[in-house]
């Protein structure tokens, strides 16, 4: 049996409410004192510009919620924008920053590639970089001083092991014919939660695992049901999904159910994230295994702002610590499950 971490809990807010199709929502947030944000010393208050990807999951409202509770916290000016899953938002918000002249910079990346020549500006004007939850692609890494979040691809390897464990205890026999429902198309979690995933099918399963059926559902319940709904009708004899995401997860079941099918056992669902909602559809057994993406990231960014504006030297990848969780667990482990 795979065992149980302790994790962090946090409240759930109210998702960033969305602007214009085209355009990032932006808004500034002050907080109180600004003796506990002026980077170690002096009357310096610390500005920080954050680009986030959206409102398109609970999880990303948690981080969102976290990012904002830790620079009130810690005493910063926060400047924050909601891209929208749109990468040419992100790209103007961060633009926007360093004409704003901010002390420093994080963002969490809508997808891998395409930021060099963003961040060659910020370079150019001695602003620092820090990435969150999501990594880049880049052909200088000097571009950017310090990424914090999850190692994607060890998800994707757990998922894949959790699915062994939960083959098993179902007692399955036969052929497993997965339905994938990736993220967003070129995002790092879905590149890597697939390519994890996929090391453990070639290592040790090669004759009775196979992908039958594979597409992003962009890491919304909306498109998890939609195209879940197309993987029924194509697919039929699906017996395993594996969902990049919580919310993909729960949209999938509703379709799972539409279809007369058992969700968590005529259809076996693998997770990622351990939003609330996907702990809930653990307890009712309608998702047999989650592994755990923690997204209260706010607390450690601060402090590494805080760093990173005095000049300290960082670690360039910070590790968050994640669990997994099984059906049997869940109801252990939903009181505390509060983002």
């Amino acid at each position: 049996m795979l065992n149980r971490r302790n994790f962090l809990t946090a409240a759930v807010g109210v998702a960033v409410a969305g602007g214009l199709a085209a355009c990032a929502k932006e808004d500034d947030s002050s907080s109180g004192s600004s003796d506990s944000g002026n980077g170690g010393g002096g009357g310096k208050k610390i500005t920080l510009g954050f680009a986030q990807v959206g409102s398109e999951s609970g999880w990303r409202t948690a981080n969102t919620k976290s990012v904002k509770e830790a620079a009130k916290e810690a005493g910063y000016t926060l400047k924050f924008s909601d891209a929208q899953q749109k990468q040419e938002n992100q790209i103007s918000a961060i633009r926007s920053y360093i004409a704003q002249k901010v002390d420093v910079i994080a963002f969490s990346p809508v997808v891998v590639t395409g930021w060099d020549a963003v961040l060659k500006e910020a370079k150019t004007a001695k602003i620092p970089v820090i990435l969150t939850d999501r990594s880049i692609e880049t052909s200088d890494d000097s571009l950017y001083v310090s990424f914090i979040g999850s190692d994607f691809i060890d998800e994707g390897r757990r998922a894949g092991r959790m699915l062994e464990t939960v083959l098993k205890k179902a007692g399955h026999k036969g052929a497993v014919k997965i339905a994938q429902l990736e993220g967003t198309t070129g995002a790092a979690p879905a590149l890597e939660r697939a390519k994890g995933f996929k090391e453990v099918m070639d290592a040790d399963h090669k004759d009775d695992w196979k992908i039958v059926v594979s597409q992003t559902g962009d890491f919304t319940r909306a498109g998890g049901k939609q195209v879940m709904a197309a993987f029924l009708q194509s697919d039929p004899d699906i017996n395993v999904l594996y969902a990049h995401n919580d919310d993909m997860a729960l949209g999938a079941i509703q379709s799972i159910e539409a279809a007369g099918k058992k969700p968590g056992k005529d259809i076996l669902i693998i997770s990622v994230d351990g939003v609330k909602d996907g702990f809930v559809a653990m307890s009712e057994g309608k998702i047999n295994g989650i592994v755990e993406c923690n997204p209260l990231l706010g607390p450690q960014l601060m402090d590494l702002v805080k760093k990173v504006d005095a000049g300290e030297t960082v670690e360039r990848r910070i590790k968050t610590k994640e669990g997994d969780f099984l059906q049997e667990q869940a109801k252990d482990a939903l009181p505390t499950r509060k983002y």
